[in-house]
């Protein structure tokens, strides 16, 4: 397996140059030397079968991996046992619809804290992913679940708390942002030596398997008081992170993961300089 990079969603160039439908990304993202894509049902999974189906069709043929993320409004920390079989429908669709798209890996935020203390949501947000598997057990084909690291203080999803997430079931995969966990510690990862101590963690925790093939967004984000607050671009050069240190552990660990860039707007351009980073280290 090799290292995958891709956009999460189209640039504006992808726009600017006239193209309008997510079938076109296929063709405009090989052409870049980018191998995955990313697509969102942010706001809900608002497409058909038949054209998950199309645009599957064109990514199989430019030999571009596309994965999904879940609807934003996922909350395993809900009190609210309705609104729990909510979040289990909308992850239901999304893995259904990935799949039809030819994708294998669905990334999903974890929880939101509402008024309950942190240990409360974090615990019924475990509880309620183990039933999530559960719920998605007659599902015949594999699919992998990425809960993901998040970038604001009152979210569900440090990395000591995806990993235990990750621990609940084989399909359960990290998705560690790091442009999150880079706002929700206001700077903490510097370098190198961080980005290590995350991989090691992680590798002493669920194993090689799981290390080696995680899910990555990344992107420089600007934070406050409370953490994440926009997303920037790579010509940032005051909030971060930075890629290099990332790229200096992937490529001495042989890790071949699944990087996807969420710059705002500069997402593919940003996917390739991460890109050559990785080749070049």
């Amino acid at each position: 397996m090799k290292v995958r990079v891709g956009p999460s969603g189209n640039s504006l160039s992808f726009f600017e140059e006239g193209h309008t439908r997510t079938k076109e990304a296929a063709a405009w993202v090989s052409g870049r030397g980018l191998n995955c894509y990313e697509y969102s049902f942010g706001r809900g999974v608002n497409i058909g079968m038949a054209a998950a189906r199309e645009i599957g069709a064109e990514f199989e043929k430019y030999g571009i991996e596309i994965s999904a993320h879940a609807p934003y409004y996922v909350n395993f920390a809900n009190p609210d046992d309705e609104m729990i079989a909510k979040s289990f429908g909308y992850i239901r669709s999304s893995v259904l619809v990935a799949h039809e798209m030819g994708g294998l890996r669905t990334v999903f935020h974890p929880a939101s804290c509402g008024k309950a203390t942190r240990s409360e949501a974090v615990e019924r947000t475990k509880t309620n992913i183990e039933r999530l598997m559960e719920s998605l057990s007659d599902i015949d084909f594999d699919f992998i679940l990425c809960p993901e690291t998040m970038g604001k203080f009152n979210q569900i999803g440090t990395v000591d708390e995806v990993v235990e997430f990750c621990k609940i079931h084989p399909a359960l995969y990290p998705c560690f942002d790091f442009g999150h966990i880079n706002s929700y510690t206001l700077g903490g990862i510097k370098g190198y030596d961080e980005y290590k101590r995350i991989i090691d963690y992680t590798a002493d925790k669920l194993g090689d398997e799981k290390t080696n093939n995680m899910h990555i967004h990344f992107s420089k984000i600007m934070y406050g008081a409370k953490g994440e607050l926009k997303h920037l671009t790579f010509a940032d050069d005051k909030y971060g992170p930075e890629f290099e240190g990332l790229a200096k552990v992937i490529s001495e660990y042989g890790m071949t993961p699944y990087i996807v860039c969420e710059s705002d707007g500069t997402q593919a351009e940003d996917a390739l300089i991460m890109k050559n980073m990785l080749q070049n280290g």
